[in-house]
């Protein structure tokens, strides 16, 4: 039974971070990453004859795992990452960790142990399988790895990584479609460990011819073997600080590319020490002395062919700082070479907390180029731990917008070049300049709070509401004077009118219709997944089906209901999609028992108890939680299970009151009282003295009420018990009796349909308690007229006077 992706990560993740001892992440990478890397290429070359990554004799994993307990068990592994290594020339690229390494690994006994360890969780992953198209096992174990060792190394060390959702918008902003070529070339100039550049690729049909350079050697090695892990071995990842000593020149000249993406570091005041050859990069103007990011940016324009495009990571002071990157500023605009621009919300990056902007030069008829598209992206995250992270739906929200042009108030504008170069602006590019994403300002209306009434432009700004539900409105307000109106109803009625109404009803009816129809129309393809099925493609091809289909709603936001399907896929069904690959539906389905690892410190929750005590059997049920399959079979069971247990509640309830009322000062239940409490077995006892000592009757009749109480609680609970143990044997044995029919409508009909259902309602429901909650506030804001309060004030002085009155205070 595979274990679900998510699960596998983070088992895998803690396993590793457990054994890390003395290493910080940022070291400590190197080792986990090297692992993962001969594992792979050790099952690849079982499965795959055509593997172009030569596994020598001593040279495989499979020879580490024959090591686990040996005293000289770092030694040898280095020698069997140095036998790969040379077969496949690949040294200095697996070859950066030591694993003999004393002071990071320990001692003796200590360094035997990690090692052994380590190499037993890499040993339990199987990735003969991989296909190593960005949605398989090993794909997504890297990049999850790749996150968390970035997350973890620091603000000063975890620049080797992008973030994935930042890499996937500047992949599908670049240019590339369906028709670009395999032979197409793209170039990344500060590569880090290559995961820009391979989503770059993943986006061509057939991928893309790879190049890349970068500074750090353990960051190189990374990107080497991050490369050869998708299926990249062909690439051409070069070493080498790209300003001072650019790799990929033809003579004098820079080496052009058809597409470039660059997330080079910030600001960088040392990028100039050494340069001796500009390659021409600086025509326009030379970068500051202490500021590099103009460099980045020009050498990457420089590397580009005549109908080259690129997208670049930066911050945003290259936009509007002066000097001389005004004046490379103002030709760059002027040559139009500048396509658009992105601002991205801040604390998104490993290396910065900073807000960075997306730049995308063109030179593809540059010269025509009469305006740049702006994007005012800064308000669309999650947080995420310590930092921000894109949804998927901020993904999809810039990406149709900049590659559509669409103008959205507040959000993206097409800005004409005039306006940039008038005296006012002077080219700055400064994206709040242009668009305004501040929030509307909520105005306060002096005249309807004088005179009362709810101003009618207030009531204008929900026109999406009264398009949607036109007599609404007319249920909702009356006319009060020219200009403002009242509310209809009380404002502690107007969540029920709202929620009532038939238009909103039917409007609820179409939402659900909508996905009605969205979820028939793919069930047949979700219904025939196999071991083919490209998970990439099939979230791809039914999320932007549920996207268009809202597109045109008033109220709704298509990306929303996006969103919800998006996290839907990312939290759970992308597993379910990866087991019924995996496993195929039955054995998907089937329960499993849940994982308990002490030495590695791992366990998991269990979905179904059986048994009691050292009998008892924990299971997971990954695919079908019990709670679907008892509502189908045993809905009756089920019932008579809440029935008890409501007994059960009512039988605990009796215990508490009669306490409550008897055990106050001088009560009955006082004497059978320790430490503030009285037990069955305290009553039991006090009982006893109560009878010897010929204590008050009353007491004695007390104790023994307490007591039935506390056996009708004791039997109302054995029966709930016994229910419930019956009713999970009976669920455990369904699960073994289950047909595939069965199992696919459990959970395409039971499982997905529902829950994305539940979700996109969600949206509905917050969509109206919006609209609720304006209203409510706009009635108690001008409910109250000057005229009131003061008539209010005037009585409540009376009253006062009256009173000191009657009290002699004159």
């Amino acid at each position: 039974m595979a274990l679900k992706k998510s699960d596998l990560y983070s088992s895998l993740w803690r396993s590793c971070d457990e054994l890390r001892g003395g290493m910080d992440a940022s070291q400590y990478k190197d080792y986990i990453l090297t692992l993962l890397f001969v594992k792979y290429v050790t099952d690849k070359a079982k499965s795959d004859r055509d593997s172009l990554i030569d596994v020598p004799a001593g040279g495989s994993f499979d020879d580490m795992v024959a090591l686990k307990g040996d005293k000289e068990i770092g030694e040898k592994i280095n020698k069997i990452i140095g036998k790969l290594a040379e077969a496949n020339g690949l040294q200095k690229v697996i070859d950066q960790a030591d694993f003999d390494d004393e002071e990071k690994l320990g001692k003796d006994k200590e360094m035997v142990d990690r090692l052994s360890k380590l190499v037993a969780i890499f040993a339990d992953l199987d990735f003969r399988g991989s296909r190593a198209e960005g949605d398989d096992l090993l794909g997504d174990a890297y990049e999850y790895l790749m996150r968390h060792f970035a997350t973890e190394s620091g603000k000063s060390k975890g620049q080797f990584y992008t973030p994935a959702e930042v890499s996937r918008v500047l992949a599908k902003v670049v240019g590339i479609g369906q028709g670009t070529r395999q032979d197409h070339t793209v170039y990344d100039p500060t590569c880090g460990s290559g995961s820009l550049l391979l989503k770059v690729a993943d986006e061509a049909p057939r991928g893309l011819t790879v190049y890349g350079q970068e500074k750090d050697n353990a960051t190189w090695a990374l990107a080497q073997m991050n490369m050869i892990l998708h299926g990249y071995e062909d690439r051409d990842i070069r070493k080498g600080d790209t300003i001072t000593s650019p790799q990929f020149t033809q003579g004098a000249r820079l080496q052009t590319f058809d597409f470039a993406v660059a997330n080079p570091p910030f600001s960088i005041k040392s990028w100039s020490n050494g340069l001796e050859n500009d390659y021409g990069r600086f025509e326009f103007g030379r970068p500051p002395e202490k500021n590099g990011d103009y460099a980045f940016l020009l050498h990457i324009l420089k590397s580009l062919k005549s109908t080259g495009k690129a997208a670049v990571i930066l911050p945003h002071g290259v936009l509007f700082r002066g000097g001389a990157e005004a004046t490379i500023r103002k030709e760059l605009l002027r040559r139009g070479y500048i396509k658009g621009i992105i601002g991205l919300p801040a604390n998104l990056f490993y290396g910065t907390n900073i807000a960075a902007c997306l730049m995308i030069l063109d030179k593809e008829n540059a010269q025509a180029r009469t305006g740049i598209f702006m994007i005012d992206a800064s308000k669309g995250f999650i947080k995420d731990g310590n930092k921000n992270r894109l949804r998927s739906q901020d993904i999809h929200k810039i990406v149709d917008i900049f590659n559509r042009q669409i103008e959205i108030e507040r959000y993206s504008r097409m800005v004409p070049l005039h306006e940039i170069a008038d005296l006012k602006n002077g080219y700055n590019l400064n994206i709040s300049r242009y668009i305004d994403s501040s929030e509307a300002e909520d105005i306060q209306d002096l005249h309807a709070h004088l005179h009362g009434g709810i101003p009618e432009r207030d009531l204008e700004a929900l026109s999406g509401y009264w398009e949607a539900f036109p007599s609404l409105r007319g249920t909702l307000f009356k006319a009060n004077r020219l200009g403002y109106i009242d509310l209809a109803v009380s404002v502690t009625e107007v969540q029920q009118a709202v929620l009532d109404s038939d238009e909103f009803q039917k409007f609820a009816t179409n939402v659900r219709s909508q996905v009605d129809d969205w979820f028939a129309t793919h069930r047949p393809t979700l219904q025939a997944l196999s071991a083919d099925t490209v998970p990439k493609d099939l979230i791809t091809q039914i999320s932007d089906d549920l996207l268009a289909r809202f597109k045109s709603d008033p109220l709704l936001d298509e990306y929303d209901i996006y969103e919800q399907l998006m996290a839907y896929w990312h939290g759970v069904m992308h597993d379910d999609v990866f087991l019924i690959m995996n496993e195929g539906w039955l054995d998907a389905a089937k329960p499993r028992k849940t994982i308990e690892d002490k030495e590695r410190k791992l366990s998991e929750d269990p979905d179904l108890e059986i048994g009691t005590g050292r009998m008892k059997a924990k299971y997971k049920m990954d695919l079908i939680p019990p709670a679907l399959v008892v509502a189908r079979y045993f809905a009756d069971e089920q019932a008579e299970v809440i029935t008890l247990n409501a007994v059960v509640e009512e039988a605990s309830r009796a215990v508490e009151e009669y306490i409550e009322e008897n055990a106050v000062e001088d009560g009955l239940l006082v004497e059978a009282m320790d430490d503030g409490k009285i037990s069955k077995a305290l009553a039991s006892t006090r009982l006893k003295v109560a009878r010897h000592e010929g204590t008050d009757p009353q007491e004695i009749k007390a104790l023994q009420h307490l007591i039935k109480l506390y056996n009708d609680e004791t039997v109302a609970k054995k029966a709930a018990r016994e229910a419930q143990a019956a009713l999970d044997l009976s669920t455990l044995k369904k699960y073994g009796d289950l047909t595939v029919p069965e199992i696919k409508l459990l959970v395409l009909d039971g499982k997905w349909h529902t829950t994305i259902t539940k979700r996109v309602v969600g949206e509905l429901n917050a969509l109206a308690l919006a609209l609720v909650s304006r209203i409510e506030e706009l009635g108690e804001r001008y409910g109250e007229t000057l005229g009131n309060l003061e008539a209010e004030l005037s009585e409540l002085d009376r009253l006062v006077a009256m009173h000191l009155t009657d009290m002699g205070v004159k």
